[in-house]
C-alpha cells in the first residue's frame, strides 16, 4: 500500500535540494547514448527531408495550391494530418509531418523522463544513489534536462535542415521550436504522472493517455473546422502547436502557451515529489483479491498485459475506421500527381488505387504492430529487472512456462490487434470485410518474426533486449518512408515485411508468409533455450 509522508527533515545545508543534478544528468545521457540519438535522428531526418519530397510530388507552385485546397476542404484528412495553412513547401512539410513527429517528440520525452525517474525507483537504484550527497529534488530535474537536451538537438537539426531547403529560416524555426516545445510539455505530464503512480507503466499509460487524447482532441476541432479555430485545438497541446502556424504569418505568442505549461507542471512535479518519500506515490496501488484467482502463468501474464492489449485493440479499430473512410477520397488525396500514386502502389502494389490505397495503410498498421508486440516481449525483461519474475520462478513455475505466458499474450494479441485495425478499415470503407480482414492477417508472420528477434535478444543477451526498439524501428522507418524518397527495391527488402504480398488486390504468395512464419518460430525457440541456460537477474 502507498503512504504519503511529507519531509520529515530539512535537508542539510551541506546537501541541497539540486545537489547531484549535473551527475545524474551525466548518467542520463550516458545510459541513453543510443537511443535518444537514434530518436532524434530519425525524427529531424524525417522533417528536414520532407522538403525534397513535396518539391519531388508537387513541382510547381499551382500544384501545390491545389493539393492545399483539396486536403483542407476533406475532413477526415484534417483529422488524420491537420489543415493546410500555407501552400509552399515548408508550408506543407509543416502540414503533413509536423504534427506527426511533434507527437513522437512527445512521445520520446514521456519515456525519457519516467525511465529516469519512476523506472530508478521502481529497480531500487534510486535509493542506492539518494544514500549518497543527491538532492530530493535533483533526480526530477535530471530527467527533464534530459529531455530538454533531446528536444532541443531536434529543434537544431529540424531548424538547420527546414533553413537550408527551404530558404525560411522564421517558418523552420517556428516548426523546430514547436516541436521542441511539444515535447517539453509532456515532458512536463510525464514528470507529474510519474510522481502520482507507483508503477514506471501506470506513469508511462497515464502521461499516454494525456497524449492520446490530445491528438483526439486535435483531431476532432480540425475535422469540425478548417483552420484550427474550433475550442477543441486550444483544448489540445497538440493544438496549440499547430496554431503557431509556421510558414503561415507565425504566431509566435501560441509557443509561449506550451512553454508556460511545460515550466508549470514541472513546478507541479517538484512540489509533488518533496512531499513523498522514495518508491512512495499519490495514487495508492489496489490491493489484490483475498483469494488469489491466477492458476497459470498464462493467467498472470494476460492479467499484467490486459491494459496495455485493450488500448492497442481500441486504437487499432479507431485509426482502421479513419483509414477506412478515406478511401473513398483517395483520389482527392492524390491530387492528379502521378508521382504520388507511384508512391501508393509502391506501399500497396499496382492494383486500383482504392486497393493500393487499403494495401498500404494495411501494411502501415502491420508495421506499427510490431510496436505491440516488441513492447509485450519485453515486459519479460521489465518483470525480470525490477525482481518480479524472481518470487514467480522461486516456485513450481518454471522459466519456459513464465516466458510462455507473456509470449501467449504478446503474439496472441498481434493478431487481435490486427484483426481490430482490419474490422476498422472495412467498416469504414463500407465493403470488402474478408480481404480487409485477410490481409491484416497476412501481416502476423513479419510482425512475429520482430517479436521473435526480441525473444531472442532477451534470451541470449538482455542487456541488449532494448535493441529491439531500434532495429523495429528502422524496419518501420525503412518500410514506410522508403517508397516516400524513392528507395531501391533492395533496401525495402531488408524488412519483414517487404517481402509480404500487396493485399488486398494483389496474389496471394505463401512462401513468404511460411518462411517468415519458420523465422519467428526459429527466432522464438532460440531465445527460449538461451533463457533455460541464463542466469536469471533479480
Amino acid at each position: 500500500m502507498s503512504v504519503l509522508t511529507p519531509a520529515s527533515a530539512p535537508v542539510p545545508a551541506r546537501s541541497p535540494q539540486l545537489a547531484g543534478t549535473g551527475t545524474l544528468l551525466r548518467l542520463a545521457l550516458r545510459r541513453d547514448r543510443i537511443v535518444l540519438p537514434v530518436w532524434v535522428l530519425v525524427l529531424g531526418l524525417v522533417v528536414s527531408s520532407g522538403a525534397g519530397t513535396v518539391e519531388g510530388l508537387y513541382g510547381t507552385a499551382a500544384e501545390r495550391a491545389q493539393v492545399a485546397g483539396t486536403m483542407s476542404a476533406n475532413g477526415s484528412l484534417r483529422a488524420l494530418y491537420g489543415p493546410v495553412f500555407d501552400s509552399s513547401v515548408g508550408g506543407l512539410v509543416a502540414w503533413r509531418l509536423g504534427g506527426f513527429v511533434a507527437l513522437m517528440a512527445g512521445a520520446m520525452s514521456l519515456v525519457v523522463v519516467v525511465r529516469h525517474t519512476r523506472e530508478e525507483e521502481e529497480t531500487g537504484r534510486q535509493e542506492l544513489l539518494s544514500s549518497a550527497v543527491v538532492g530530493r529534488r535533483a533526480p526530477l530535474a535530471a530527467a527533464l534536462l534530459t529531455a530538454l537536451v533531446a528536444d532541443t538537438a531536434l529543434v537544431l537539426l529540424t531548424f538547420g535542415g527546414l533553413a537550408s531547403a527551404t530558404g525560411d529560416t522564421a517558418g523552420a524555426l517556428a516548426l523546430g521550436l514547436g516541436i521542441g516545445a511539444t515535447g517539453m510539455f509532456f515532458a512536463g505530464v510525464a514528470a507529474v504522472t510519474a510522481q502520482l503512480s507507483e508503477s514506471a507503466r501506470l506513469a508511462k499509460g497515464l502521461a499516454a493517455a494525456v497524449l492520446g487524447a490530445s491528438f483526439v482532441l486535435r483531431a476532432a476541432g480540425d475535422a469540425a473546422t478548417a483552420d484550427a479555430s474550433s475550442a477543441l485545438n486550444w483544448i489540445s497541446p497538440l493544438g496549440w502547436t499547430e496554431n503557431i502556424r509556421p510558414y503561415a504569418a507565425e504566431r509566435w505568442w501560441v509557443l509561449l502557451l506550451l512553454l508556460a505549461g511545460a515550466a508549470l507542471l514541472a513546478v507541479a512535479a517538484q512540489l509533488l515529489a518533496a512531499r513523498r518519500d522514495i518508491g512512495m506515490s499519490f495514487l495508492p496501488a489496489r490491493p489484490g483479491p483475498a483469494a488469489g484467482r491466477l492458476s497459470s502463468a498464462y493467467g498472470l501474464a494476460l492479467r499484467l498485459q490486459r491494459g496495455n492489449l485493450a488500448a492497442w485493440t481500441v486504437a487499432f479499430l479507431l485509426c482502421g475506421l479513419l483509414f477506412g473512410g478515406m478511401t473513398d477520397g483517395v483520389s482527392d488525396l492524390l491530387g492528379g500527381s502521378a508521382r504520388t500514386a507511384e508512391i501508393f502502389q509502391r506501399l500497396g502494389g499496382k492494383q486500383g488505387l482504392s486497393e493500393a490505397f487499403l494495401a498500404a495503410m494495411v501494411g502501415l498498421l502491420g508495421m506499427v504492430a510490431a510496436l505491440y508486440v516488441v513492447g509485450s516481449v519485453l515486459r519479460l525483461h521489465g518483470e525480470e529487472t525490477s525482481g518480479r519474475a524472481e518470487p514467480v520462478l522461486a516456485g513450481a513455475v518454471g522459466r519456459l512456462r513464465w516466458a510462455a505466458g507473456h509470449l501467449a499474450v504478446a503474439f496472441g494479441g498481434t493478431v487481435l490487434v490486427l484483426l481490430a485495425g482490419g474490422l476498422g478499415l472495412a467498416l469504414g470503407y463500407g465493403e470488402g470485410f474478408a480481404p480487409v480482414l485477410g490481409a491484416c492477417l497476412v501481416q502476423v508472420p513479419a510482425v512475429w518474426a520482430l517479436g521473435g528477434l526480441a525473444v531472442l535478444l532477451y534470451g541470449f543477451v538482455p542487456a541488449l533486449a532494448q535493441a529491439a526498439w531500434g532495429l523495429t524501428g528502422l524496419c518501420l522507418a525503412v518500410g514506410w518512408i522508403g517508397p516516400l524518397t524513392g528507395a531501391p527495391d533492395a533496401l525495402l527488402r531488408i524488412s519483414p515485411f517487404g517481402h509480404l504480398p500487396k493485399l488486398p488486390g494483389a496474389g496471394m504468395e505463401w512462401t513468404p508468409v511460411t518462411v517468415l512464419l519458420g523465422l519467428a518460430v526459429a527466432l522464438v525457440g532460440a531465445g527460449l533455450a538461451g533463457l533455460r541456460r541464463r542466469d536469471v537477474t533479480g
